[in-house]
């Protein structure tokens, strides 16, 4: 099989605007949480609700495209997007906190979709070239996130209602996408991705392999959505503008993605578990800087840092996820491994608003280093475990 470089450069570009979308949304939410409720500290439970919608239909969304095929399931989430966006403009217009996280609920099954482009960039490509096509793939998130913060600080203010006009240019965003979607050549499911066949979903969760990668990534993304939600309420507290929050969002996107012009390379050279590794360190160093100043630099340097070790941990997970599942146990392993990092999201996410207000930004990142310390303890143990194997192998 050759690597279809076209549909490769397409799911970039999808998954471009899903970061329109998606970085949007996170620098908003708390925000518009803010001004709806009297609680301040539930101003990011409409983030919490975006990750439980997608958490609860990740699952779904991976069997169902088994069934029918990646382009027709990600055309579908676009569209539940722009409903999403629709109900949560509706709901800023007649001020209901309650409506407005139930369309962030919506408009988080199209990141459940959305988050499959990864997945779908390895149906495209070679076996030899998996790693560098999804890590290409996710590169594409280096526009959406410096065009979602600009998009939404151009917007928030078009209309008399705050933000109301922000949600409808999201909308629009997904419109974009859903055309670019319809020009996608994803293989069709197999009759053996399609068959439900395999090992039972418990004994492919057992599996070392699998265990590390969902570590990875779940807790990868946890710790950086913990943060990344808590930034905006931060550096409110420390007194810095929405244009200068929108900037630090920029850079923290563009950390989180650029690196995967290259993460496959490195991955290809230095092996998985050494990247992940690389991802940790990062994420440690970004918290030493946010202990050391509240500075709009200091928020920008351990943004920055966290998005890219995100990175490493990200893709170095879904990567490894790859050696852990048969082409019929498939669906079921990538919508397994998607609801734990999205209920691990939705945690962190529930958390934020709490624990910045109580704890404060400081604590939250001395909290954020045991959590990778259990991480690095199972790299480490599937590293040993695998040159243990090899003299047997021999």
């Amino acid at each position: 099989m050759r690597t279809s470089y076209r549909d490769v450069f397409l799911l970039a570009c999808c998954q471009a605007l899903l970061l329109v979308n998606t970085s949007g949304l996170v620098l908003m939410t708390g925000l518009v949480g803010f001004s709806l409720v009297e609680a301040k500290g539930l101003a990011t439970l409409g983030a919490t609700t975006f990750v439980i919608g997608s958490a609860l239909s990740t699952m779904p969304a991976s069997l169902w495209m088994a069934r029918v095929g990646r382009r027709t399931g990600f055309m579908a989430g676009a569209l539940i997007n722009v409903g999403g966006c629709v109900l949560a403009a509706f709901a800023l217009s007649i001020h209901s906190f309650a409506l407005f996280c139930l369309a962030t609920a919506v408009i988080g099954v199209y990141s459940a979709f959305g988050l499959q482009y990864r997945f779908a960039a390895a149906e495209v490509a070679a076996p030899h070239e998996r790693a560098k096509a999804i890590s290409l793939v996710l590169a594409g998130g280096v526009a959406g996130g410096f065009l979602g913060p600009e998009l939404t600080r151009a917007t928030k203010d078009l209309l008399p209602t705050p933000f109301l006009g922000a949600f409808i240019a999201l909308a629009a965003a997904a419109l974009i996408a859903l055309a670019v979607q319809s020009r996608l050549h994803v293989p069709p499911p197999s009759a053996a991705e399609s068959s439900g066949d395999g090992r039972p979903l418990r004994e492919i969760v057992r599996q070392p392999v699998f265990i590390v990668a969902a570590m990875s990534a779940a807790i990868g993304y946890g710790l950086m959505n913990l943060l990344m939600v808590a930034t905006p309420l931060a550096m409110s507290m420390c007194g810095h503008g929405y244009g200068q929050t929108a900037q630090v969002f920029e850079w923290h996107i563009a950390a989180m993605y650029a690196p995967g012009f290259f993460t496959g390379t490195l991955i290809q050279r230095f092996g998985t578990l050494r990247v992940i590794g690389i991802g940790i360190v990062m994420m440690v160093i970004a918290a030493t800087v946010a202990l050391n100043g509240n500075t709009v630099p200091h928020f920008v340097a351990a943004l920055a840092l966290l998005g890219g070790g995100w990175n490493f941990m990200y893709i170095g997970g879904t990567t490894l996820l790859t050696q852990a599942y048969t082409p019929p146990e498939k669906a079921r392993t990538q919508g397994a491994n998607d609801f734990i990092v999205f209920a691990t999201m939705g945690l962190s996410s529930f958390s934020g608003g709490f624990l910045v207000h109580s704890a404060g930004w400081e604590a939250m990142n001395v909290a954020a280093l045991p959590v990778l310390a259990v991480v690095a303890v199972a790299v480490g143990w599937l590293a040993w475990q695998r040159r243990a194997s090899r003299p047997l192998a021999a």
